[in-house]
């Protein structure tokens, strides 16, 4: 893609603005929102059902976000999507209606995967090849940096619960102004349609007998993300902790991330992306089993939460590099939607479990799940010989 006319921001600039301020959509909402309705006496399982509306939200507009590509383009999919972000953050602290706010979540949801799916694939047609891993890199950092500020919003709430949905309203609506006036209006290149549906399922089941093990990390991340988000505000008021703590705690599980991201890449690409996997997955369960016995200690936690965030906060990238390594170049595409669905799942999951085993049992359970679920991950490594995938 060309641009044949100058433009004050490059393009990849404005792409990595919109990732940024999605990230601090999502880092603002789960946690702000499950604090208002703990606060208003309402289960944790109705909590939960209602943050995983998001990602309902999200899950439904992936499976259409090919066709409204093809339709309107990219600058108007991403316009679309940060409308739709920025006329529902400013009505949740206005409007105390349960059913409602479901509506507005999924609103939400569905804005954010617009604007994630094309500026995704719109920054990797108009960044040079010998540039893409480095952007997508930041591309995906950017998303972190965004998610784990997002939490902070909470200490805005002492000012009116309006004042942190409004200014995020407001960044979104400059954002906005950015892309309409500097970016042009592009249209995705047309797939070759040539194989049909026919092939789809077979397809299918072919990228899951040879990468079953690498596809898991992005259930999990989903899971993990959605749960902490969720959850932990609600774990962290009932077992003694302030909403101004959980507020800057939660932004250390993504600084983790932030900062073990390329250790960890780097590792996997001279040790092998299994083994990386297969070791983060096995320590950061073993420390989400100790956050129980550690309770309310606020500086216990944010070691534990940095420590856990650096391991397993890269699961969805390195799962997908994983991948990459093992399947045929052809399947690769069809295995980035795979995955992309299965966050999806996950994110939906996450608030439901964690939310339902709070309210059954303790609070405890929240990290117990999430301990086991990346042990028996890890495990299932033992299992997988993605050598064997590849003969047949």
């Amino acid at each position: 893609m060309e641009y044949h006319h100058k433009r004050l921001f490059s393009p990849v600039f404005i792409l990595i603005l919109v990732i940024i301020a999605a990230g601090l959509s999502q880092g603002l909402l789960l946690p702000v929102l499950s604090i208002f309705m703990e606060e208003r006496g309402i289960s944790s399982s109705v909590n939960g059902l209602h943050a995983a509306a998001l990602y309902i939200g999200s899950f439904g507009m992936s499976l259409v976000a090919v066709k409204v590509l093809d339709r309107i383009g990219f600058k108007k999919l991403i316009l679309g999507g940060m409308v739709l972000v920025m006329v529902a953050l400013p009505l949740f602290p206005l409007i105390s209606n349960l059913e409602i706010w479901f509506i507005l979540r999924l609103l939400v949801g569905i804005g954010d995967n617009a604007l994630h799916f094309a500026s995704q694939l719109w920054m990797m047609l108009i960044t040079p090849p010998n540039q893409r891993g480095r952007n997508i890199s930041i591309y995906g950092m950017s998303y972190g940096i965004g998610f784990s500020i997002g939490p902070l919003a909470i200490r805005l709430l002492p000012y009116g619960q309006l004042v942190p949905f409004l200014l995020l309203a407001i960044l979104f609506a400059l954002v906005a102004l950015l892309v309409y006036l500097q970016m042009p209006d592009t249209m995705p290149d047309k797939l070759d349609e040539g194989k049909g549906k026919a092939t789809g399922s077979r397809k299918t089941l072919r990228i899951y007998r040879l990468a079953w093990f690498a596809l898991i990390p992005s259930v999990l991340y989903g899971y993990m993300e959605a749960a902490m988000n969720s959850n932990f505000p609600i774990y962290g008021l009932r077992t003694g902790l302030t909403a101004g703590e959980i507020a800057t705690l939660l932004p250390f599980f993504g600084i983790g991330g932030l900062i073990l991201q390329l250790p960890l890449g780097y590792l996997s690409d001279r040790y092998g992306r299994k083994i990386i996997l297969m070791i983060a997955g096995s320590l950061g369960g073993l420390l989400f089993l100790i956050v129980p016995i550690i309770g309310s200690d606020y500086f216990g936690l944010l070691m534990i939460f940095m420590l856990t965030g650096g391991l397993v906060g890269s699961f969805f990238s390195l799962g997908l590099a994983y991948a990459a390594d093992i399947l045929p170049r052809h399947l690769l595409p069809a295995a980035n939607v795979i995955a992309s669905i299965h966050f999806n799942i996950g994110s939906i999951a996450g608030p439901n479990l964690g939310g339902a085993a709070m309210h059954f049992g303790s609070a405890g359970l929240l990290f117990v799940i999430l301990g086991l679920f990346y042990l028996t991950f890890s495990v299932a490594g033992l299992l997988f010989r993605p050598e064997a995938g590849n003969k047949s």
